[in-house]
């Protein structure tokens, strides 16, 4: 089946790359993120020993190996992963240098958005694990920079009669699911979480999604320099209240390498007690 290419993984990798310089202005997003992420450990009765981290921006390896655990980290940015204190490697997510059951637990913190074979790269993902191993991830889903969406699309239309891709689209929670059960792992769980991000103007806005890594890296997006009138009159419809307060909806992913010892689903036909008598009491 052909993958449809949305991204541009060039121009995310330069994207990344920029944003190494700049880590620090975003830090504190990225490290409430992780911790959010990283409570579902805590729920966890067991141990990890061998990790792969996917998307380093040095903060959640630290973590990591503050609880002994053996962690690689892993970025398609050679600069961005280095930040990390950990052994690094700089990978392509869609395609893992891995073998089979290399590691028991594999965490993805807001990377996986920028991956074009997303069922793809998920199942990989699962090959890796071991059996009966953890992946948590977390991703950007909608309606994340609805707003700024809406506004950017209504602008264009009005001024240039069309509109051009500049916003990467974001899945929903349940689409999220899907990949999850289409990648096969076991137990699947999504979560969703928000962060609400205020900001004073739309360029310090703008600022943060750049120095995050965070900007247009579409195939399908515009050749030619922007219209001024539209970026001012983008700016000045943002800007209409004191604030802008802009809600980061992700979702979190649960699942584990498929083992027998799992507690498996009851087969059709399997049940002590029938669903009428249950209605019936």
């Amino acid at each position: 089946m052909t993958v449809p290419v949305i991204f541009n993984r060039k121009l995310v990798r330069y994207h990344r790359d920029r944003a190494a310089y700049h880590h620090e202005t975003i830090q504190d997003i990225v490290q409430i993120g992780a911790d959010r992420l990283l409570e579902r450990l805590d729920d966890i009765q067991r141990s990890f020993t061998d990790v792969l981290e996917i998307g380093g921006r040095g903060v959640v390896a630290p973590i990591l190996q503050s609880k002994g655990m053996n962690v690689v980290s892993g970025d398609l940015s050679h600069r961005l992963v280095s930040i990390n204190s950990a052994p690094s490697v700089c990978l392509d997510e869609e395609y893992l240098p891995f073998k089979a059951h290399s590691f028991d637990l594999v965490i993805a913190n807001f990377n996986l958005h920028w991956v074009n074979d997303l069922p793809g790269s998920l199942l990989q993902i699962k090959n890796i694990l071991r059996p009966d191993g953890l992946f948590l991830a977390s991703i950007p889903i909608l309606p994340t920079l609805s707003m700024l969406r809406h506004v950017i699309t209504e602008e264009e239309m009005e001024l240039c009669g069309r509109v051009f891709p500049r916003i990467s689209p974001f899945p929903d929670l349940r689409a999220c699911a899907t990949l999850m059960q289409r990648a096969g792992f076991a137990l699947p769980v999504v979560d969703k979480e928000e962060l609400l991000l205020v900001y004073r103007s739309a360029m310090a806005l703008m600022k943060d999604l750049r120095f995050a890594g965070e900007t247009n890296a579409l195939m399908e997006q515009q050749k030619t320099f922007t219209n001024k009138d539209f970026l001012a009159s983008c700016i000045t419809k943002l800007q209409d209240q004191n604030e802008i307060a802009v809600p980061l909806h992700f979702a979190v992913l649960t699942g584990w390498g498929p083992d027998s010892s799992q507690q498996q689903p009851l087969q059709p036909g399997q049940f002590s007690v029938s669903l009428e008598d249950v209605l019936k009491n």
